[in-house]
């Protein structure tokens, strides 16, 4: 396989507290109640309008919307920065770039916000490129932004490898004929990620996954 697709929150950097402050922000803002943090914590990853929908739960758009304005009036600030590089992921990429695939940023996150924060750690290089959600709707589904990516890169999704930590992730794959990894270090619990091709515990064990995936497909 020669491109390696990479989620962003939960699978190179912990943005937790930038994320659920953001979401409690703009509930408080909009007068609704405020879940505890374990609930917070399962928004990390999917789409943010997916959540707020789940979060709201009163089937009125308008009110997604409004709430997704003012989670992006705080995340755009500060939230974006309230985030930390998972210890060895470093070290990973790496490994990873040394084996001359190409390495491809793909996550939900707006592409903008993405791209901030690809800077301000340094991960670029070793990573090629970015592909995140646009501030619209239209690439909010992994699937589709997977898709967009090999379109725009000019690589055959037959030929990638998604790693992430959440089911989104593993079903963009699939739905793609791309493969998965999923990454029990993130917020997707080992049931979660039941479907991916193998799951890592620790980021040292990532490359070594990527070697014996890539055997296994040439085998």
């Amino acid at each position: 396989m020669s491109t390696l697709l990479l989620d962003l929150d939960g699978t190179l950097t912990d943005n937790c507290p930038g994320i659920t402050r953001s979401i409690a922000y703009a509930l408080t803002r909009l007068g609704a109640p405020v879940p505890g943090e374990d609930v917070l914590r399962r928004c990390i990853g999917p789409p943010i309008r997916e959540s707020f929908a789940w979060l709201l739960d009163d089937g009125d758009p308008a009110a997604v919307e409004a709430a997704l304005a003012l989670y992006r009036e705080r995340y755009g600030d500060v939230g974006w920065r309230e985030n930390v590089v998972y210890d060895g992921v470093p070290q990973m990429l790496d490994q990873l770039a040394a084996t001359g695939r190409r390495m491809v940023l793909c996550t939900s996150k707006p592409e903008v916000y993405a791209r901030r924060i690809v800077t301000l750690f340094g991960l670029s290089p070793p990573i090629a490129q970015v592909y995140g959600a646009d501030l619209g709707n239209a690439l909010d589904d992994k699937a589709k932004l997977l898709a967009h990516a090999a379109a725009r890169e000019g690589f055959d999704p037959g030929d990638a490898l998604m790693i992430g930590d959440r089911s989104h992730d593993v079903r963009a794959a699939r739905m793609n004929g791309a493969r998965s990894i999923g990454v029990l270090w993130g917020y997707g619990t080992a049931e979660e990620l039941a479907g991916a091709d193998a799951r890592v515990a620790a980021p040292a064990e990532l490359p070594e996954a990527v070697a014996t995936l890539a055997a296994r497909g040439r085998g």
